[in-house]
């Protein structure tokens, strides 16, 4: 059996069966684990959900803004923007089904006997593994309980930018979510940037540095994570980040964990 991370894939089914294929996954016994971001921008959306969810339990991913997203949509909550090409979801015969399915998925997935932990776009400074547990279990109850609509509701801005265990109710709930699922840089005292999209060699500010470049407490296990299509993948020794722009016409990256094998697939543009 072997372990297979991707990053997001954003409606783009076919290049990731071809990645699948050629790594030679096999969905009887391999573990697929993807970065979040299942939906929207590619051609793909509703496909996609109905292949991850079909995975059963070889498949683990974790929630990413467009998939929030998405089910904010479904509420009527938010405004179903043609880029994000999520209407064959909202037509499907199968679309409650789907929608419940992903709304019960984690912001945090930790593997139960590997050395790695996975969000879409990261864990911010100020919090150890077991502190981001329980900020990512606080979220997911309300998420996957009958106040759910109400999170969705409420979930969209940039603030509160500083973590602080004082939070309470929504604005707690926001920060975690913009902490798990938008995060990119951050301010050197920690504060969350949520505007710059850039690569960290592309900005000019001497004050925004990547969330993982900022001292930390030990997490004990790799960081995997995508959503920062500009830096085009990046590793270390603690994090690994695997979003290499499949949508935009760059890759698609698999990494296969025990080996370490990496396995790309050249994507055309579809946003």
């Amino acid at each position: 059996m072997s372990t297979y991370l991707v990053g997001d894939i954003q409606g783009c089914l076919d290049d990731l069966r071809q990645l699948l294929d050629t790594a030679g996954f096999n969905p009887h016994q391999d573990q697929l684990w993807l970065t979040g971001d299942l939906v929207a921008r590619g051609p793909q959306s509703l496909e996609t959900l109905r292949f991850v969810k079909s995975l059963g339990q070889q498949a683990t991913t974790v929630l990413g803004n467009h998939d929030l997203h998405l089910l904010a949509v479904a509420e009527g909550i938010a405004k179903n923007k043609a880029k994000d090409k999520l209407q064959a979801i909202l037509d499907a015969p199968d679309r409650d089904e789907l929608l419940h399915w992903l709304r019960h998925q984690p912001l945090l997935a930790e593997h139960p006997a590997l050395s790695f932990v996975m969000t879409h776009a990261g864990i911010p400074p100020q919090w150890n593994l077991k502190q981001a547990r329980k900020r990512a279990k606080e979220v997911e109850r309300v998420l996957q309980g009958d106040n759910y609509r109400w999170l969705l509701k409420n979930m969209y801005g940039n603030g509160p930018d500083t973590w602080s265990a004082d939070l309470k109710g929504i604005a707690r709930y926001r920060y975690t979510i913009n902490a798990f699922t938008r995060m990119r840089f951050c301010y050197p005292d920690g504060r969350l940037d949520m505007a710059c999209k850039l690569s960290p060699q592309e900005t000019a500010s001497d004050q925004l540095v990547p969330w993982f470049a900022l001292a930390r407490p030990e997490m004990g296990k790799k960081m995997i994570f995508g959503h920062w299509a500009a830096l085009m993948g990046y590793e270390d020794d603690k994090v690994i980040g695997l979003d290499t722009g499949c949508v935009w016409g760059n890759s698609m990256t698999l990494l296969r964990w025990e080996d370490g094998a990496r396995f790309e697939h050249a994507c055309p543009v579809h946003a």
